[in-house]
């Protein structure tokens, strides 16, 4: 009888905290529904990891991401509402912003790790080619996931550097995974490749003629995450908790080199080949406003960006129109 008496005082004990517990299940905020427009590379790892870890559902994020071609038409998806985030290169930011487009990066997003010949970004060509060196390319055909982008600037940027003329490419645009049988079949001579595209370029016995973001400016701030402006004035706290959430993906994809590998497939057709071969870039958390600046004078030197984008106001941490 002991024991039974013992046992229904303990069963009473539970239930208010049982029931406390419930009421707060019930009484919870709903997470907040966010779209973000992703780019289907290896850039995007740290986001697709931070959502695989609960760093977004545990600042009450409901995240989902869209994968689009390029950072142009992400650009326009956040402009038009579609997505409340984006993930975009720094080139179709500042253009944007250069446009009177109300972006601002909330975010950094990747960034080259520097590496000549070792970078998660190059151009190749296939290993037929008689192309030697970005010098070449001048009168030949080459392949970027957007046309007047960031692909356009950094790999004139490799040509002239090399001696060659830039202005004699003819830009083809494509998807990222269409390139290597665009290569081997010679419908291109050359392509602008980033991981895990460059590895399935490599492994098909494709050629790096040329590192184009580290022939661009040193430790290049490739991309990052941003939103309208008018979203900043109307929920500070999403995109509060949203940069908290991406530093923290970012932090933890520098840190697990494995874990983006094994995560690069799960949004990405890969061999494990490749997924063990992936050249990776790295993930800060600032922006390299330097390398910013200098992309910037090559983009409206080669006709991409018309007029000057005003760095304070599009950069994290400055007010809007500062």
């Amino acid at each position: 009888m002991r024991r039974f008496l013992a046992a229904v005082t303990a069963v009473m004990a539970l239930l208010p905290a049982a029931a406390c517990s419930a009421g707060d299940a019930d009484n919870a905020a709903p997470a907040t529904k966010v779209s973000v427009g992703v780019i289907p590379i290896v850039d995007v790892a740290p986001i697709y990891l931070g959502k695989q870890k609960g760093f977004f559902s545990s600042r009450g994020i409901d995240l989902s991401l869209v994968a689009e071609q390029g950072g142009a038409p992400i650009v326009k998806g956040v402009l038009s509402g579609k997505y409340e985030f984006g993930f975009s290169n720094v080139t179709s930011l500042m253009a944007a912003q250069a446009d009177g487009a109300p972006v601002k990066m909330v975010a950094n997003g990747i960034t080259s790790n520097g590496r000549q010949g070792r970078d998660f970004s190059a151009i190749a060509v296939d290993q037929h080619s008689p192309i030697r060196d970005a010098s070449e390319l001048a009168g030949k055909r080459v392949a970027v996931n957007t046309l007047k982008n960031l692909g356009d600037t950094t790999v004139r940027q490799s040509v002239r550097k090399a001696g060659g003329d830039p202005s004699r490419i003819e830009f083809v645009a494509m998807p990222f995974p269409d390139m290597p049988a665009a290569l081997q079949g010679g419908t291109v001579d050359a392509a602008w490749v980033v991981e895990p595209t460059l590895s399935t370029t490599l492994t098909q016995g494709g050629r790096i003629i040329a590192s184009n973001l580290v022939d661009t400016a040193p430790d290049m701030t490739v991309a990052a995450y941003f939103t309208d402006t008018g979203l900043i004035d109307k929920n500070p706290d999403l995109v509060k908790r949203f940069t908290a959430a991406i530093d923290e993906s970012l932090g933890y994809a520098d840190g697990h080199p494995e874990e983006v590998r094994d995560v690069v497939g799960t949004y990405t057709t890969i061999t494990d080949v490749v997924r063990i071969s992936m050249i990776l870039p790295t993930w800060p958390t600032t922006v390299n406003r330097a390398s910013l600046q200098r992309l910037a004078k090559l983009a409206e030197q080669d006709g991409i960006i018309t007029g000057e984008p005003d760095l304070d106001a599009l950069l994290p941490g400055t007010p809007p129109g500062s």
